[in-house]
C-alpha cells in the first residue's frame, strides 16, 4: 500500500466516507494554519519596516530632485538586474502633495502582499520633481498581461486613485531603447 488510494481500495470496512472526511478536514486545517502563518509573517514584516520608516523623511517633505527606491533584498533598482530585465513598471504621475500618502500606502501594500501576484513585484520608486511626483512599481514579467493588469487594479485600489488617473505601463526594454536611441543620454 503506497498511497491513500491503495488503502481505500483494499479496505472493506465501509469507513471510506469517514476517512475521506477526516482527510479533507485535516487538509483544511493545514491550509488555515499556513494562511495564519503567512498573515503573521506579513504583519511582522510591516511592523519591522515601520520601525525604520517612522524615522525617515517623507517624500512630500523633500525639495528638489529626489528618488526613493524600495526593492526586495537582492534586487537592484536597475533595468539590467536579472530580476528586472524582462519586466516593466506601472508609472503614476501625481500632483504635488500626494506623494507621501501614496508612497506609504504602496509600500504597506507591498509588504502586506496585497498584490496577490506571488514573487512578481520587484520594488517601487517614488520620484520627487518640481512640477509633479511620480510613483512606479516594478515587476518581473512584462509579457504576463494578466499579472500586469492585476498589479494595475491593485494600485488603483490601494492608492485610492480617482478613475480618471492616467497610468502608464512601460517595459524596461522600451525604457532602455528610449535612453539609448531617442534620448541618447544627453541632457536637453
Amino acid at each position: 500500500m503506497n498511497n491513500k488510494f491503495d488503502a481505500l481500495k483494499d479496505d472493506d470496512s465501509g469507513d471510506h466516507d469517514q476517512n475521506e472526511e477526516n482527510s479533507t478536514q485535516k487538509d483544511g486545517e493545514k491550509e488555515k494554519t499556513e494562511r495564519d502563518k503567512n498573515q503573521s509573517s506579513s504583519k511582522r514584516k510591516v511592523e519591522q519596516f515601520w520601525r525604520f520608516y517612522s524615522h525617515m523623511v517623507r517624500p512630500g517633505d523633500l525639495t528638489g530632485h529626489s528618488d526613493f527606491h524600495l526593492f526586495k533584498e537582492g534586487i537592484k533598482p536597475m533595468w539590467e538586474d536579472d530580476a528586472n530585465k524582462n519586466g516593466g513598471k506601472w508609472i503614476i504621475r501625481l500632483r504635488k502633495g500626494l506623494a507621501s500618502r501614496c508612497w506609504e500606502n504602496l509600500i504597506l501594500a507591498m509588504l502586506g502582499e496585497q498584490f496577490m501576484v506571488g514573487e512578481e513585484i520587484c520594488g517601487a520608486v517614488v520620484s520627487v520633481r518640481f512640477q509633479e511626483d511620480i510613483i512606479s512599481i516594478w515587476n518581473k514579467t512584462a509579457s504576463d498581461q494578466a499579472t500586469t493588469a492585476r498589479i494595475r487594479d491593485t494600485l488603483r485600489r490601494v492608492l485610492n486613485l480617482p478613475p480618471n488617473t492616467i497610468m502608464e505601463y512601460k517595459t524596461h526594454t522600451d525604457s532602455i531603447k528610449y535612453v539609448l536611441g531617442g534620448y541618447g543620454g544627453m541632457c536637453p
